[in-house]
């Protein structure tokens, strides 16, 4: 079933007049300026949305995460990550929300945006496919003057809502251009009225509006208007406010001090700047009641009562009796009620964190529940935004949006004044001032205004819009059918027997004529109660008890093995799934840069895990290594044995020294770990490892003179440290230009001759590069380069005096220090696979589960991996996204099947592929961590998040938390899906054989008998059922999984539920019973008339 994309809402901008707050104004009668659903960020004059209005494009501002943008070429790197060469519109992450078909001619579009820290010119700007020649139009006066009365106001349009937010519009003339454009959207909105009931989940889809007040007291700004703002990220629209200032105002906030004492209810404080008037004297809880609270509503959980009552609607409870009904809706009701009070518990136990902010001047530690709008936040390393916001002020503050726009590259956040003084100069900017809750801090330090939480914000209406129903399983589909089935066969034979008892009934009426009247009637009660019980008994009362009881076992097991099972039926959905899409960072990988080869000097070839990664060193038969005979291979645990104890020590300085990157705990995990860029982490992990003297300890034993911080151009950064009467420079960055000034090398021992004495004060053994040098060291940072290892050189030098005379440390270039440098080791780092996941994709393998790589790394990347690990195979093909998304149906249906590896992928190729393998009859598990995977985990038959990296929309939207990130955890749910098909199966094998030879027995023993009763009463027969029903439902449905439940394929979604085996031994096994229980019962008086011994 397809669902249709819904429109992204076209936004009406409404400018108030001069009169004061709280009193009604005329709408002004200015020009128009239509926001273009192809580019939602900007403003285009005029009702057509011109793309040329204006001399400015598209790209004039930083773009939403939640909007799209087109390119016509692959103009750069940038443009081809976008992924998006032939796109004409895009709805972004709330429009990808919406689940879709393969059959939509939309497919092919691309959503996801890039961010204004990676942004690159396109050329020309896509027209407004959807105006209609002027759409839903938006108006919009021009501020005079810098009076707050002048804030723009929004209205949100869609094709089947409008909702007004400003009082004053109601009195817009009729012959105005407000009124024709407001009878266009009518239009339109009647025209697609039409249409509204032709898909059901069209509602369900679409993205959650954003709540607004009308009474908005002494504030100067609507809620639904800041929200839009931060979404919008349009500079335009925060410069019609009156930029930083009057938002600052308007919000009763000051830049320096944040919320004033009188809007806390606090005394006064020494130096407030604000008043208590207009804005700035608003209590807390108005501004709490105006603006909300930065906390979701919680989602209405079922309670006991209704989970009970749910279990009560299954088709086989229907006619059970009451004692398996009850135990059915216990053991099922307080399982789900357990589940979703685990869940809850970690959700709460995830929000229940602080933030910093700054009110009356003082920096103050609150829950993120508490903070509201206006509030001043500031922001740390590590730091998961809790809400959206404007930068206000601070240092090199960089964030990764990638849970939220798909983007991996590090976003540098600049104030709105440089951000629009640069748009104001070259008529667009790449500075981006807008922070997005989700979003995580990398680096730098600063602070923003919060303009929108809770539901609200731009995370908030994601999670809000992935509440929807979860479908039906396979095995439930099967047990339904089974159900239905066994319901009108024991219904036939108990019609069938009430028939035939009642003809012999009847028979008797003259072959018996001496009965009396009360034993007719008790022959015809005895009648009914035995065909009404061969109904009961014909029944599988027990089935949903030993389904329960199977799930209940395998989540409690599961939970063990680091798998939070939110939705309990995807246990069993498990069992047969034929595909998995995985990501590749965090899941395969470890999420953590480590420096896995390397060399120090130049022939000390270092290696992590040499035995498992001999293709990381050169072949001791290749040209190379024939070249240069004095390279050696060596376990990187080892290389302490290499190196003189002085030359360990200077290694050591260089990498700690050297780095801004600290040690921390991590708030989710609770371990101690390195917080910084992730290669400083990796060098500093390296010498952790190594058991090198602490970071802490030798830079408080440095003397450090000046630091030379990284510079993006000349890609290297540098300190320098007081060394008794001299100093030394230490520099770190791009090998490829670091080794160039390099003259020297350190000297270490050979393996045969290990350094077993010396003195860390004894002077470092160096020799000088020659060609042949150089050479190698060009080979080695080209054998790792083709290894898709990033490589960082690490070098020093020593200088006698610094500052040179005459000059300040300033006024030195850092190129007169970079030359005659000494080569200490050039360092691989990447982030490895974690050390399960190749014998788990065996297993998956083995099992007959294909395993598909989907990630944004480009193609190297991708295939070095997932050769390493095993997904990757001859005849497999690895295909970049924009190339698949170009693919038509039929050709994506021909290459699917042989895809292993889909690289540059975006969230929306992913769902692209979901819908495919689905198509094809595939059993589909899907792992995501981010806010944009949160359609594809929807769309899948069985979807994994990531406990540790996963976002919270992610966590929302799957069915199965991984709480170790780890794919072996995968295999894990494989096993035990398999383990509760299999009890199912069993209990299905045994019940069935008891209920065919109960009812057979009924039947001929009840036709043949006189007085129209069966060998077994109604009460002996309830009573076998109950029991067989629940001990053979407790034997049956908790055995243990094996890792031998992987030596066979999963079965296909259509396969039967019955094998041939099965069916074999069902009808052996009641043939067999039967025929026992008949003769016994027929041939009993011959049996007591054979002579004893």
């Amino acid at each position: 079933m397809s669902t249709q994309k819904p429109e992204i809402p076209a936004i009406t901008i409404a400018a108030h007049d001069d009169t004061p707050y709280g009193q009604p104004s005329a709408r002004a009668t200015g020009g128009s300026h239509v926001r273009s659903p192809s580019d939602p960020n900007y403003l285009v004059p005029g009702g057509n949305a011109s793309p040329t209005a204006g001399g400015r494009t598209s790209t004039d501002e930083p773009s939403s995460p939640t909007g799209s943008v087109s390119s016509v070429k692959f103009a750069t790197s940038t443009a081809l990550r976008n992924n998006n060469p032939n796109a004409a519109s895009g709805a972004g992450s709330l429009s990808l929300l919406q689940p879709r078909s393969s059959n939509d001619q939309h497919l092919q579009q691309h959503g996801r945006q890039h961010s204004a820290g990676s942004f690159n010119s396109v050329e020309g700007t896509e027209p407004d496919h959807n105006s209609g020649g002027g759409g839903a139009a938006a108006t919009k006066s021009t501020p005079t003057g810098g009076d707050l009365s002048t804030a723009t106001s929004f209205t949100a349009a869609t094709p089947t809502d409008q909702t007004q937010f400003s009082a004053s519009d109601k009195k817009a003339k009729k012959g105005s251009k407000d009124d024709n454009d407001e009878k266009k959207g009518k239009k339109k909105k009647e025209k697609e009225k039409d249409n509204e009931g032709d898909d059901d989940e069209k509602e369900n889809a679409k993205p959650v509006e954003i709540a607004d007040v009308t009474d908005i007291g002494q504030f100067a700004f609507r809620p639904k208007q800041l929200a839009e703002l931060a979404e919008s990220k349009s500079l335009e629209a925060l410069s019609d406010l009156g930029g930083m200032g009057k938002l600052l105002e308007g919000l009763g906030t000051d830049g320096q001090t944040g919320l004033s004492s009188h809007s806390l209810g606090a005394p006064s404080q020494d130096g407030e700047k604000s008043g208590g008037e207009g804005a700035f004297g608003v209590s807390l809880e108005e501004r709490k009641r105006i603006y909300g609270i930065n906390q979701m509503p919680a989602t209405k959980s079922k309670s006991l009562l209704q989970l009970m009552w749910l279990a009560l609607q299954d088709k086989v409870l229907g006619v059970a009796i009451i004692a398996a009904i009850l135990i059915v809706v216990l053991v099922g009701s307080l399982n789900d009620w357990q589940k979703e009070r685990q869940f809850r518990a970690l959700n709460d136990k995830k929000d229940d964190r602080t933030v910093k902010v700054i009110r009356f001047g003082k920096e103050a530690q609150i829950n993120i529940k508490d903070v509201v709008v206006g509030d001043l936040a500031l922001m740390e390393p590590g730091e998961i935004i809790p809400c959206d916001g404007i930068f206000v002020s601070g240092h090199n503050v960089k964030c990764d949006e990638s849970g939220a726009t798909g983007e991996s590259d590090a976003i540098k956040k600049f104030s709105f004044d440089d951000a629009w003084a640069e748009h104001q100069a070259k008529g667009k900017t790449k500075k981006d001032c807008y922070i997005l809750s989700g979003s995580k801090v990398l680096e730098g330090a600063g602070s923003y205004v919060v303009v929108a939480v809770g539901e609200r914000s731009f995370n908030g209406r994601i999670l809000m819009a992935l509440r929807k129903p979860v479908a039906a399983t396979p095995l439930q589909e099967k047990l339904n059918h089974l159900a239905e089935l066994i319901a009108k066969v024991g219904g036939a034979c108990g019609l069938i027997l009430f028939s035939a008892l009642m003809i012999k009934f009847f028979v008797q009426l003259k072959t018996k004529p001496n009965r009396t009247s009360n034993a007719k009637a008790m022959s015809f009660v005895q009648i009914l109660i035995i065909s009404v019980t061969l109904v009961v008994v014909a029944v599988p009362e027990g089935l949903p008890l030993a389904v329960t009881l199977a799930l209940a076992f395998a989540t409690k097991r599961m939970t063990k093995e680091n798998l939070l099972v939110r939705v309990l039926d995807s246990c069993e959905t498990m069992a047969n799934a034929t595909v998995v899409c995985t990501d590749k960072t965090g899941t395969l990988t470890q999420n953590v840069m480590h420096v896995v080869a390397g060399s120090v000097g130049v022939h000390a070839k270092f290696v992590k895990n040499l035995k498992e990664n001999v293709n990381r060193t050169e072949n001791k038969d290749s040209a190379n290594a024939r070249k240069h005979t004095e390279d050696f291979p060596i376990e990187q645990d080892d290389i302490n044995t290499v190196l003189p104890p002085a030359l360990r020590v200077t290694f050591n300085e260089a990498i700690a020294v050297n780095s801004t990157a600290f040690e921390d705990v991590d708030p989710e995990t609770g371990e101690v770990d390195f917080v910084g860029s992730k290669t400083e982490t990796a060098l500093l992990r390296f010498a952790k490892d190594s058991k090198w003297p602490s970071y802490r300890q030798t830079r408080a034993n440095a003397q450090i003179v000046q630091l030379l911080p990284f510079d993006s151009e000349r890609k290297y950064m540098g300190v320098i440290v007081r060394h008794g009467d001299k100093f030394r420079a230490y520099f770190k960055g791009a090998s490829e230009i670091l080794t160039k000034q390099c003259t020297r090398h350190v000297v270490v021992a050979q393996p045969d001759h290990p350094v077993t004495g010396g003195s860390e004060d004894d002077p470092i053994e160096t020799t000088e590069i020659t060609d042949l040098t150089k050479e190698n060291i060009a080979n080695t940072i080209i054998f790792y380069a083709n290894q898709m290892l990033r490589t960082i050189a690490i070098c020093y030098r020593d200088v006698d005096v610094w500052p040179p005379p005459g000059k300040g440390t300033d006024e030195v270039p850092l190129s007169e220090l970079v030359h005659e440098l000494t080569l200490i080791a050039i360092t691989g780092i990447e982030d490895p696979l974690r050390p399960s996941v190749r014998d788990a994709i065996a297993d998956a393998h083995h099992a007959g589960v294909t395993v598909k790589m989907c990630t944004g790394d480009n193609v190297l990347t991708a295939r070095s991996i997932a050769a390493q690990c095993g997904i990757y195979s001859p005849g497999g093909i690895i295909m970049e996204g924009p190339v698949f998304r170009r693919l038509t149906d039929a050709e994506r249906q021909e290459v699917v099947p042989h895809l292993q590896v889909l690289a540059r992928s975006s969230p929306e190729d992913k769902q692209v592929l979901v819908e495919t393998l689905m198509s094809q009859g595939e059993i589909v598990g899907v792992t995501g961590d981010g806010t944009n995977d949160g359609p594809a985990l929807k769309e899948a038959n069985v979807g994994f998040s990531m406990g540790i990296a996963g976002t919270e929309v992610a966590k929302e939207a799957s069915d199965i938390i991984l709480m170790d990130d780890n794919f072996a955890s995968i295999v894990s749910a494989i096993i035990w899906g398999r383990c509760v098909n299999d009890s199912v199966r069993k209990f299905l094998q045994f019940q069935i054989s008891v209920n065919i030879t109960a009812v057979l027995i009924t039947f001929v023993s009840a036709v043949a008998s006189d007085e129209e009763e069966s060998v077994l009463t109604a009460v002996q027969l309830l009573w076998i059922n109950i029991i067989m029903d629940t001990f053979a439902a407790l034997a049956l449905a908790t055995d243990p999984a094996t890792r031998r439940l992987l030596d066979r394929k999963p079965d296909r979604k259509n396969a039967p539920l019955f094998t041939i085996e099965m069916g074999k031994m069902i009808i052996g096994q009641a043939l067999y019973q039967t025929f026992i229980v008949l003769l016994l019962h027929f041939a009993d008086l011959q049996f007591d008339q054979l002579p004893n011994d």
